[in-house]
């Protein structure tokens, strides 16, 4: 295993290690409690933004029967299931790597899912989604499937969830909208007007700033003098509350409150597929496996490299349970209703920090319990202090796209058909189903038919009869 060097200063004491510095292996990997719990609680100011952030995704959305999901509950969720998964890593793989409900994902379920089915059903997906990925990793297919799809399609499709998130939130912040004529324009009217969306351009601003400036919690920070910003204003200015959206931002009444576990639990597993369709559903599923486990193995390769917990033979201790962790906290954000959870890249700055083992996502964890309490908070930040967190992000994902060979119009036409049918037609599946189709298509059509993997056909087909779904019922009289 590689070794990162302890610092000056930070000694070992031969003969004298506790039950933590055994269990976590501390000094096996030159670390410390002192770094350990400070690589922890960077991890957490650097994510936390998710608690405020996830609720106003899918708080949001509304399902196939017109029902939404409660903010405050949402907002409890979201920390319970982060602190259960992200200790959930630490104790069973051991490496500093927190999770949370993942963006990107929680589009999948808000705007892919729910419109099909009910909001217990479409946890019975996400669900679904954990069970499946821990069959993948503990038989060793996750590895196999990966190799099935193009890495530039891979790519592709992180550029195109990152286009639709920023797209949402910028139609969610009032900055674009609908217009007679075109489809989008700019603000709702044509142009851009009112203190909404003046909080949302200046909280935009601030966390680019912040953020290129390499600030940590620059995210979480910006939502939160953004949100101050908008109690300010509308307490102060006469703004109608629909101006504001779903959330209004009124000033608490208290900033702690016992937190709300309604949610947990209010699963249907197989709902979806009779409210939806088999083919619906199933690709929905597909999806939400696609989007949860890729991202997650690129982010879990590259922050235990960084970690220097990567050995000399290429590999990943314990990857085995790490990934089998993975999706089972997936599943548990299922359960609690708050979306898939999965591997955040911010656990790369508890790493700069010094966290090099599981000891970390413990102290990451406790803090996440601790936010249970502050759900009164998560009532007050409006749409439009948190949606700059969603065009940011959205700019990360987009730095993908340079990894694509542009030259090789087979790669080309199916990773740009990915990307912009996603927000065009508001649907990571269609971005994803169009893009696999098409490069099955052009590698047929060039009679290159060795260069589509024999596991990427039957998701071609799958997806065509997605896209059939509508003639393929009346042919069926369904």
């Amino acid at each position: 295993m590689t070794h990162v060097e302890r610092p000056s200063g930070e000694h070992e004491t031969p003969g004298r290690r506790g039950t933590l510095d055994r269990f976590f292996e501390l000094t096996e990997r030159r670390t410390t409690l002192a770094r350990e719990v400070r690589g922890g609680v960077t991890t957490f100011v650097a994510m936390a933004y998710i608690i405020l952030l996830n609720p106003i995704i899918l708080g949001g959305a509304k399902d196939v029967t017109g029902a939404g999901l409660s903010i405050p509950q949402l907002t409890t969720m979201t920390a319970l299931s982060a602190a259960v998964a992200t200790v959930l890593m630490g104790l069973v793989g051991n490496v500093p790597l927190a999770l949370a409900a993942g963006l990107g994902i929680n589009a999948v379920v808000a705007f892919q899912a729910a419109p099909h089915m009910t909001w217990p059903q479409a946890m019975g997906l996400v669900v679904l989604e954990g069970a499946v990925i821990v069959v993948l990793a503990l038989t060793g297919l996750r590895e196999r499937i990966m190799n099935a799809i193009p890495l530039p399609l891979k790519h592709a499709i992180a550029v195109g969830i990152g286009c639709f998130i920023a797209l949402i939130g910028l139609v969610d912040a009032g900055f674009v909208g609908a217009a007679t004529g075109t489809p989008l324009t700019l603000g709702r009217n044509g142009h851009l007007e009112g203190w909404p969306v003046l909080v949302f351009v200046l909280g935009l601003l601030l966390m680019i700033v912040l953020y290129t400036r390499g600030v940590p919690g620059a995210i979480l920070i910006s939502i939160a003098a953004a949100g101050l910003l908008a109690v300010i204003v509308n307490a102060t200015a006469t703004i109608p509350d629909k101006a504001w959206g779903t959330v209004v931002p009124k000033a608490p009444h208290k900033l702690f409150s016992a937190p709300d576990f309604a949610l947990l639990g209010k699963v249907d597993l197989f709902g979806g597929f009779g409210r939806a369709g088999v083919v619906t559903a199933l690709v929905v599923l597909f999806t939400l496996v696609l989007s949860g486990f890729f991202d997650a193995m690129g982010t879990i390769l590259g922050i235990c490299d960084e970690a220097g917990l990567i050995g000399e033979d290429g590999k990943v201790p314990r990857l085995g349970r790490i990934l089998a962790v993975d999706g089972v906290s997936a599943a548990i954000g299922g359960i609690t209703s708050s979306s898939a959870n999965t591997v955040f890249v911010e656990s790369a700055a508890g790493v700069g920090e010094g966290a090099r083992t599981g000891l970390a996502n413990i102290v990451t964890g406790l803090l996440f319990t601790g936010s249970l309490f502050l759900t009164p908070l998560a009532s007050v930040v409006p749409a439009q202090a948190a949606a700059p967190a969603l065009v940011v992000v959205g700019a990360l994902m987009m730095t993908q796209v340079a990894k694509i060979d542009w030259s090789d119009l087979a790669i080309a036409i199916p990773a740009f058909l990915t990307i912009v049918l996603m927000p065009f037609s508001y649907s990571i599946t269609n971005g994803i189903g169009s893009g696999l189709i098409a490069y099955a298509a052009i590698k047929a059509g060039q009679g290159k038919w060795r260069d589509i993997h024999l596991a990427l056909w039957p998701v071609v087909i799958l997806f065509t009869a997605y896209f059939a779904i509508s003639p393929i019922e009346r042919l069926l009289g369904v």
